[in-house]
């Protein structure tokens, strides 16, 4: 079954990668639109923001419906929204239509994702989550690579306009809805909740609950409040960081930025993949907290180096910053799924992805504001390197017994 599930993982990974290059190129990248950094902002936000919101609450049905049905419907719903998406954007309506209706395809894959994370202890031994953890999430951001590439190889066959972006897009539902086939097949309730599903007066309530319980837990759980304050500042940098590299890249032009990003995002995922075959060896060796420490140090260093603005250094210094983002994002996961039972796992990783993505949309706004039109903000540079440097001090100083 963790093949299985990794392969669902995977296929709907993919279609996120196609689906976000497909839209984030039709608003940035396009010809036919001129894009401004508030712009920009906007189309990361709508790929990451406004599920976070009602995440926790949502999240609450993870710990209370057959996880395989959840992640079945969830995917095929995906699917359609995703054609929806498509239809509208080849039909040249205004950006915010479309960015509108890329809300839901994009809440319904957060779902899918905090669904996964919760269901790996299901399929995996306690010795073995922390290094299954690293593959699965890992390869994960290898599968949005991948997609990616595919959607950058559909835009040359079907052009780079917006009819273009939404063929590509279809390609993106046809892999939603082989992830959604692939969770059917698993036997019902192989994934969890492990208690029988909750009669239905007490949904209303539960879902009611969501925020409160799932922080609760993150409250009584040092290990977790410490894992998840530490991806909070990580997500700020990043997205500042995100912003500040795709204005550069705007900068040089449609064909060369997008050129560059792609370059920059690539490099970013090689320090992902790193960081899945550092994170288990350290972890043994030195505990969590020591491992979480580490990453958020190399942060601090790692974020200085782009005040070169110099294109080379920069794609180094987003393979070590990759490495440290996907570093500090395993210790969280495998905190959550070895210290928070199963019964509450589902609302507290729909709460870790709040964390994770509100405080990159609130960086990315801020940064929008604060950004000069050549994308050269030495100021917010070090801004993120300080938010690195407040984390690990606070990781160090506020729970030192989780450093172990």
């Amino acid at each position: 079954m963790k093949v299985r599930l990794l392969a669902t993982r995977l296929t709907g990974q993919t279609a996120d990668g196609i689906f976000q290059a497909a839209l984030f190129a039709a608003i940035a990248f396009n010809p036919d639109h001129q894009a401004t950094p508030l712009l920009m902002a906007g189309s990361l936000a709508v790929l990451v923001g406004p599920y976070s919101l009602i995440g926790p609450w949502v999240g609450t049905l993870l710990d209370h419906w057959d996880r395989r049905l959840v992640l079945l419907w969830a995917n095929v719903i995906r699917a359609g929204l995703i054609v929806v998406s498509a239809a509208l954007l080849a039909s040249s309506l205004p950006e915010g239509v479309v960015l509108a209706s890329a809300l839901g395809v994009m809440g319904a894959s957060r779902f899918v994702g905090a669904g996964l994370s919760a269901a790996l202890p299901h399929v995996t031994s306690r010795e073995s989550l922390v290094t299954d953890n690293a593959v699965f999430t890992t390869l994960g951001g290898f599968a949005v690579v991948i997609g990616l590439g595919i959607a950058a190889g559909a835009r040359l066959i079907v052009g780079g306009d917006d009819v273009g972006s939404a063929l590509t897009m279809l390609i993106g539902a046809g892999f939603a809805l082989t992830a959604g086939l692939l969770a059917r097949s698993f036997p019902a309730r192989s994934l969890g909740p492990d208690d029988g599903e909750s009669p239905p007066a007490s949904l209303p309530s539960a879902l009611a609950n969501g925020w409160r319980r799932g922080a609760a837990a993150v409250v009584h759980t040092p290990t977790v409040a410490v894992a998840l304050a530490a991806i909070g500042a990580h997500r700020w940098v990043f997205g500042m960081n995100s912003l500040v590299l795709l204005v550069l890249a705007n900068h040089a032009g449609v064909s060369t930025g997008l050129r560059r990003f792609l370059l920059l995002a690539g490099a970013t995922a090689v320090g992902a993949l790193l960081a899945a075959l550092t994170t288990p060896i350290l972890a043994r060796r030195i505990g969590r907290g020591r491992t979480l420490a580490s990453g958020l140090a190399v942060g601090v260093l790692a974020q200085s180096t782009l005040l070169t603005f110099n294109l080379d250094l920069l794609v180094g210094a987003a393979v070590v910053l990759g490495w440290v983002g996907q570093t500090v994002k395993l210790c969280g996961d495998v905190a959550m799924q070895l210290d928070i039972a199963d019964d509450i796992r589902g609302e507290v990783f729909a709460l870790q992805d709040a964390v994770f993505n509100l405080t990159f949309v609130a960086a990315v706004f801020t940064t929008a504001v604060l950004l000069p039109d050549d994308g050269r903000a030495t100021g917010l540079v070090l801004l993120g390197a300080v938010v690195y440097a407040a984390a690990l001090v606070g990781v160090v100083r506020r729970h030192p017994a989780t450093i172990r």
